[in-house]
């Protein structure tokens, strides 16, 4: 099957072929047709499969065939997402598709002055892509008018779940015009019990197309789990990207601030590194991901507010330094690599404290990941892991024999205080415990 066979505007299909695309993807190949006859949609493909692209040219279509003829543009396609690199990375795609159609599109997210974007607003645009937050900053402020919105999408409707979107999500809808008078696509990697909820609120009797195994993984990422001491991740870390001559690696933490000491640690062993999370401002964030992308920088150090907004082409190795607390996350973390038909690496540095995460994604994808070996990184035996308390974990040093191996291990960085200050995630297995304002505020 081709572009051409689908039926697409020659004007997209120029766009496309400039971008050296000229077969769909299987998520495309399903989705495509049926938006373009104007059915809701409920689509599920695992991350990097192309779903941007399976709803942003069918869109546009649409839009071009009843363009504006004259008079102030109105919003007639809203694209809601959960963070700003996702928000950006559509951005960039709707303009590259739209390139050679009268349609104009604007991005709006937190994190950057947000008269700019009223200013653009009040020129007009036809297809708005947003965070929730900000849109309803804009809301709130009276600049945005989501009254004439003709097709609506959610993408990584999950996610957005997962942050604590979904009183926001209920504000917007509330902004727009009746579901049965819009065209309504739901995008997600994974489809939960809260996404089938969400999917029979607001859409009308959709179709449902679903181009990969829910929850899989894509066939192309070699995945491998190393067994090692908490204490020792670093160092090994270092050692995989140096001895394998590691050119590009985007790294995953848990917490903010284990990601800021992470990339700290990288610099001083020799390799350039940076962190990226929703502490950063936007001009950080978008300074570390070009660096990282243009190849100026080697190590890409990230919370999971980064699993699913990076597109960057052709990565080749993704680590989890530390697993997530959410099955699911591992499927949008390893997710950046091996994307458009491309191979990758995805290696996972596993304590002790996360046997019990990683039988949980093990469940999840059905299937053991394999496991490699270090010479001289076995983990140290005498680590025993505590019983969990309050979703939390941490390591127990038994003294064999009066060797001083388990005091010297009873560290600082093994007492109590400090673990529970490690525990203190903020990746999206907090998010969930987080309120809407706070969650808001992330993005």
């Amino acid at each position: 099957m081709s572009f051409q066979s689908i039926g697409l505007r020659a004007e997209l299909l120029r766009a496309v072929t400039e971008k050296g695309y000229h077969e769909p993807t299987p998520v495309q190949a399903k989705a495509i047709p049926i938006v373009l006859e104007g059915h809701d949609l409920l689509a599920g493909a695992q991350t990097g499969t192309g779903k941007t692209a399976g709803f942003t040219l069918p869109l546009l279509h649409r839009l071009a065939d009843t363009a504006n003829a004259g008079g102030k543009r109105k919003i007639r396609a809203l694209i809601l997402t959960p963070t700003r690199e996702l928000a950006a990375q559509i951005g960039d795609n709707v303009r590259a598709y739209s390139e050679y159609l009268p349609l104009k599109s604007t991005v709006i997210f937190g994190g950057v002055s947000i008269n700019p974007q009223i200013s653009t607003l009040r020129q007009g645009v036809d297809i708005l892509i947003a965070t929730p937050g900000r849109l309803l900053d804009h809301a709130g402020q009276r600049t945005i008018d989501l009254s004439h919105v003709e097709i609506l999408v959610l993408d990584e409707a999950d996610r957005m779940l997962d942050m604590g979107f979904i009183h926001d999500i209920r504000k917007v809808l509330a902004l727009l015009p009746s579901k049965e008078s819009r065209q309504n696509l739901l995008f997600s990697a994974t489809f939960s019990e809260d996404i089938k909820r969400l999917a029979n609120g607001f859409l009308n009797n959709p179709k449902h197309v679903e181009a990969a195994a829910q929850n899989a993984t894509a066939d192309k990422i070699e995945q491998r789990v190393f067994h090692v001491d908490k204490s020792r991740k670093r160092e090994l870390l270092s050692q995989l990207i140096s001895d394998g001559n590691w050119t590009q690696v985007l790294v995953f933490t848990r917490t903010k601030h284990g990601a800021n000491r992470l990339a700290e640690q990288l610099n001083k062993d020799g390799l350039t590194a940076a962190a990226i999370h929703g502490n950063k401002s936007q001009g950080a964030r978008t300074r570390a991901l070009e660096g990282f992308k243009q190849g100026g920088m080697r190590v890409l150090v990230a919370t999971d507010i980064a699993a699913r907004g990076l597109d960057i082409e052709q990565l080749p190795h993704v680590v989890n330094f530390e697993l997530p607390n959410v099955p699911e996350d591992y499927v949008h973390r390893i997710g950046r690599t091996a994307r458009a038909g491309h191979s990758g690496e995805a290696v996972s540095l596993v304590c002790i404290d996360e046997h019990k995460l990683l039988r949980d994604i093990e469940r999840l994808l059905g299937r053991q990941v394999p496991v490699g070996n270090i010479e001289g990184f076995e983990p140290d035996p005498s680590i025993k892991a505590e019983p969990i308390q309050n979703g939390r974990s941490g390591p127990r040093h038994q003294n064999r024999g009066g060797s001083g191996q388990g005091n010297r291990n009873n560290g600082g960085q093994n007492r109590p205080g400090n673990r529970n200050k490690q525990s203190n995630n903020s990746g999206s297995g907090s998010a969930r415990r987080r309120n809407p304002r706070q969650a808001r505020k992330a993005v």
